[in-house]
Order: structure tokens, then C-alpha cells, then sequence
């Protein structure tokens, strides 16, 4: 079923077909540097019990011009996943979404793909479902995600230490957010 689209980038749910892509995808070290990890391979199993489970999660595929590039998610935080990130009942930020997303072709990667899909991201979550706030917890040493984030008017709020586990070990995240602002 069809998101969202946005010029030359199509967001539409995970359908079954979409499993070989991801099995590819989690499969590609320079893509598992970022996302999962390289010591975290998905194949098509895996995939399946990952990525195709009942849950509160909307899981997409990102197209650009018409081909299969990559993955996003995205949810409505509830009070425990708030609390986690330090938000607590003093910050009451109204209706708060989490995404996630890479690009899982390494040909598509840097090549402003990443700061269109959250850009297009960003105006489906504010002005459809009327998102107040929108999170992320990027691992810190993640630049370039970080640097494109940046660059679509998430900022950093607060830093997670050993919030993560990738690769062996914990690591450090930030969490950064985007305020909506409506006229």
C-alpha cells in the first residue's frame, strides 16, 4: 500500500516480495556498518522473523524513480520508549513518532536521497499524522546519518550512553528530535 509520494522517491509498506531486497541489503557489510551491524546478517529467514512481525511499527520500502533503494519505519512512542529517551510527563510533547531508515543501495548513497527522504518523511508525519515531535537515536559516531538529520532541522537533545549494541559492543546514541511547527 502506497505512503506517500515525493517527487522522485515513493514510500509504500513492506510486502512480501520486499524480503529479498532487505536479505540483500542486510547481507552488504558497507550497509550492516550502519545499520544492524556486520556481524548481524540477515537472510530471507531472518528477515522474515525481523521485519515481518505484528507490531505497532510501519514498515516501508523507499523507491527512487521506481527502484527498491532502501528501508524506513516509523512508530507513535509510547510512554516507556519516552521515558527511555528522558522525556518524562513535564515535557508534553503531544503526538511523538520514532523512524528509522537506511539506504540499502550503496550506488544511492551520497546523493542527497537520505536528506529527500526525510524531508518527505518529516511533512508526512507532521501533516498527516499530525506528529508533534519526531525522534531518533542515531549511533553517535554516525556522522554523515547525523549530518543529514541535521540538515532536514532534527537537533540533538541529549546524549544515551552505551544505548545500543552493534558490532560487540554498546554504543553511545544521540537522540534528536524535530519540533512540528503549524500555522
Amino acid at each position: 500500500m502506497l505512503v506517500y509520494e515525493a517527487g522522485p522517491i515513493t514510500v509504500r509498506e513492506l510486502e512480501e516480495k520486499d524480503e529479498w531486497s532487505l536479505a540483500s541489503w542486510l547481507s552488504n557489510p558497507d550497509v550492516l556498518q550502519y545499520y544492524e551491524g556486520r556481524d548481524n546478517p540477515h537472510d530471507v529467514e531472518r528477515v522474515r522473523e525481523h521485519f515481518y512481525v505484528d507490531d505497532d511499527e510501519t514498515r516501508c520500502i523507499i523507491e527512487y524513480e521506481g527502484k527498491p533503494t532502501g528501508y524506513i519505519q516509523f512508530y507513535l512512542l509510547d510512554e516507556e520508549t519516552l521515558g527511555e529517551y528522558g522525556y518524562d510527563g513535564s515535557d508534553s510533547g503531544g503526538r511523538t513518532f520514532a523512524t528509522d531508515q537506511f539506504i540499502g543501495e550503496p550506488d544511492y548513497w551520497n546523493r542527497g536521497i537520505g536528506t529527500k527522504l526525510v524531508t518527505s518523511m518529516v511533512d508526512y508525519l507532521v501533516f498527516q499524522r499530525q506528529a508533534d515531535r519526531i525522534v531518533m537515536d542515531p549511533q553517535a559516531w554516525n556522522e554523515r546519518a547525523i549530518a543529514c538529520y541535521e540538515k532536514c532541522g532534527f537537533r540533538k537533545v541529549r546524549l544515551l550512553e552505551k544505548h545500543e549494541q552493534h558490532e560487540g559492543e554498546l554504543r553511545d546514541c544521540w537522540i534528536i528530535e524535530y519540533r512540528a511547527e503549524r500555522n
